[in-house]
């Protein structure tokens, strides 16, 4: 299947899995490429001698297109793109919207440049700075999410930009495909669905958790960081919406030493990535001090396997799926579906004419 994203990219297929911190390390993500899809790396949990050391070991891996995850606001973000530039990365991706200096700087070197936005005005503003396609991820989709649901956020950006659009936030399988194309998506990106795979590092107890999980057990609350966050309902969240705030502020400083430790940054570039967290998000002090929560209960559920003292970031799929395919399974069996969903839909009467493709865009 040819769209604007595999011509783009170089992928064989337009399926990107999402960079998760803790979650998306170089066998998911080389998994991922050799199947044909966009596999993207999760830097913002790792030292910056780990990210050059795991982009070389995906090189090592596969020979396919592959890209990196940076936050555009960290103390640390030039040296990242650094590496990204010199190991001969072919897209960086973005959780929060990169400057159009650094958007210029990646273009320049020949990287593509793929922010993930929440809304229509961020979509329209790293398309004019420069962007090559944008990622839309909507309420459903896990993390860090909005309000606004998938369908009804991705054809008003579809509608504003003249760039690729990359559907997320509730897509699973070929028949989701199939409807974000329908939509002026030119692919579709998922985080959960390739989280439960079998070549995802997470902890295998970890994964039960997810399988075992109904549309119900998906939840989003802001006692985690101060963020509408979607994940799976447990006794640690529903514990944590209990607590005080004295009780969580507590909580998130015990985090942010622990992350601090593990990481090798100083103090004052914790304090430094906090104050642009704060400007980039309009958040209060408190907010920014519980983002020091996010990065370590992710690892003790992603990493070490303790879902009773870690959370589970999750999208409201994790409801629908039921399976651990490979990579290549998965990919195969998306693109399989999304070929028999296609050939189902009715044929359009005689006489009516198709409609024209918009801003000469073919997706």
């Amino acid at each position: 299947m040819r769209t604007a994203l595999t011509d783009l990219v170089g992928v064989r297929h337009p399926v990107v899995q999402t960079g998760m911190g803790w979650v998306a390390g170089p066998r998911l993500v080389s998994a991922t490429a050799n199947a044909g899809a966009l596999g993207i790396l999760a830097s913002a949990t790792m030292t910056v001698p780990e990210l050059r050391a795991a982009v070389r070991e995906v090189r090592a891996r596969t020979r396919a297109p592959f890209g990196v995850n940076l936050r555009a606001d960290a103390g640390d973000a030039a040296e990242r793109v650094r590496i990204v530039i010199e190991e001969g990365v072919r897209v960086a991706s973005f959780a929060l919207a990169p400057s159009r200096e650094l958007i210029a700087r990646l273009k320049d070197a020949g990287v593509l440049v793929i922010p993930s936005v929440g809304a229509r005005r961020h979509a329209e503003k790293v398309a004019a700075w420069g962007a090559d396609a944008v990622l839309v991820q909507g309420g459903e989709g896990g993390g860090h999410t909005g309000e606004v649901a998938t369908t009804v956020l991705l054809p008003q950006v579809v509608d504003a930009v003249d760039i690729p659009v990359i559907a997320a936030g509730g897509f699973h399988d070929g028949r989701g495909l199939v409807a974000a194309l329908a939509l002026g998506a030119c692919g579709v990106a998922m985080g959960t669905r390739f989280l439960l795979t079998s070549d995802s590092t997470v902890p295998d107890p970890v994964k039960e958790r997810y399988l075992a999980a109904s549309v119900r057990d998906v939840t989003v609350t802001t006692k985690v960081d101060g963020l509408p966050h979607r994940m799976l309902r447990t006794d640690l969240v529903t514990a944590l919406e209990r607590s005080g705030r004295p009780a969580a502020l507590l909580r998130a400083v015990r985090h942010a030493a622990a992350f601090r430790k593990r990481s090798g940054l100083r103090w004052s570039q914790l304090v430094r990535d906090g104050l642009a967290l704060r400007r980039g998000k309009e958040l209060s002090w408190s907010q920014v001090l519980l983002a020091a929560n996010t990065p370590m209960m992710l690892r003790a559920a992603m990493v070490e396997g303790r879902p009773d003292l870690g959370v589970m970031a999750s999208g409201q799929v994790a409801g629908l799926i039921e399976d651990l395919p490979s990579c290549a399974e998965l990919v195969e069996r998306i693109m399989a579906e999304a070929g028999a969903t296609l050939g189902r839909l009715p044929v359009a009467p005689a006489g009516v004419a198709a409609p024209p493709e918009r801003s000469g865009r073919r997706c």
